[in-house]
């Protein structure tokens, strides 16, 4: 007897959800890269993780895909096939990977998923064109939707869903050039980075993007204006929890886990939210923690002492909080939006899974 999907909707877990992404995502991303002139295909596949730096193939790809998961399900939660989004999903994903290659030139990371960054691996200037050219075939992607439909008419929908594509790129750079300005900020006084202004970083940096995943899959589907927009608001609050997430990783995070060293956003001074959470609470310990961070000490055992006095402080139970304030409001947001069973239990078990990582 066929087992139904309902009945075992209640098993599926978040690595079976971006399984099946990735079956339907990965050939369209492989099939797309491969147009490239030969050096930026293999360059890119190395920083997808299709191949090594000498240019072999390897097993498998980097990166959850988690973009394209919540193009595919809200896609779907609209009722229209999976393969509607795929050009959307595929588009967002070398869209984000574009950001990603940048991100490591300009902050000077040498390591990206556990190898060496793209710019540590063929030079600066081969980076700087690895993600222009997938910034471009992003474009290209998702303006072809329509084109080859079958009675020759086009309704639109790709022409919107690049335009919310074009609006989240200009937020992601716009986020990504307050996040460049704050290092150079103040710990105390007037010119010294808030809370709010921080969330509004992280939600144009890292929200954009996840809310144009979600918003362009429910436009690709079909789906009305409305529809769409509260799409794009459930993206941006599942983005903001991610960067809750990221930030207490960055301090507290296991290297194993995260590839980056510990202590490493401390370590590179950054003004990320478990800090800026910490000294808004203008307590002694938020005192002692800002008379601290203007010292020109970075030892290991400084920046162990920083790290309590933060979670002193409740900067990192700040942080959890509203990391998982951003979840509930994105479930909240889901609620009221009608969807197959199914659907709704793989977004239920999406958000869980994020849940998990800040308990």
């Amino acid at each position: 007897m066929t087992t139904s999907p309902l009945a075992t909707s209640t098993d599926i877990d978040a690595s079976t959800i971006l399984a099946r992404v990735r079956e339907l995502t990965e050939p369209v991303l492989r099939a797309t890269v491969d147009r490239l002139e030969p050096w930026l295909a293999m360059m890119s596949a190395y920083h997808l993780g299709w191949r090594t730096v000498e240019g072999r193939p390897t097993p498998g790809m980097s990166g959850k895909l988690v973009r394209p998961a919540l193009a595919v399900l809200a896609a779907e939660a609209v009722g229209a096939d999976a393969r509607v989004a795929l050009p959307g999903a595929a588009a967002v994903e070398l869209v984000h990977n574009f950001s990603l290659v940048h991100d490591d030139i300009m902050d000077g990371d040498e390591q990206r998923r556990g190898r060496p960054s793209v710019w540590h691996a063929y030079g600066s200037s081969a980076a700087i064109m690895v993600g222009d050219a997938l910034q471009a075939l992003a474009f290209d992607l998702i303006g072809a939707v329509g084109e080859d439909s079958r009675d020759g008419h086009d309704d639109g929908r790709g022409a919107r869903a690049g335009r919310l594509l074009n609006g989240a790129m200009l937020d992601l750079v716009t986020g990504q050039a307050q996040d460049l300005k704050f290092p150079h900020r103040s710990w105390q006084g007037n010119d010294a980075v808030t809370v709010a202004e921080y969330q509004a970083m992280a939600g144009a940096k890292t929200g954009s993007l996840l809310g144009a995943a979600a918003a362009i899959g429910a436009e690709l589907g079909g789906a009305q204006p409305d529809v769409v927009s509260t799409f794009d608001r459930i993206g941006r609050h599942l983005g903001l929890a991610f960067q809750c997430v990221d930030d207490i990783l960055g301090i507290w995070g296991d290297p194993e886990i995260t590839g980056k060293p510990v202590l490493g956003d401390l370590r590179e001074g950054k003004k990320t939210l478990p800090i800026l959470g910490a000294l808004a609470a203008k307590t002694r310990v938020a005192v002692e923690l800002r008379d601290a961070l203007v010292q020109p000490v970075r030892s290991n055992e400084w920046l162990r002492h920083i790290a309590l006095l933060i979670e002193r402080a409740g900067g990192r139970a700040f942080t959890e909080e509203q990391a998982t304030s951003h979840l509930d409001q994105a479930r909240t947001l889901l609620a009221r939006l009608s969807m197959p069973v199914r659907v709704r239990t793989e977004f239920d078990v999406l958000i869980d899974a994020l849940t998990d990582r800040v308990r």
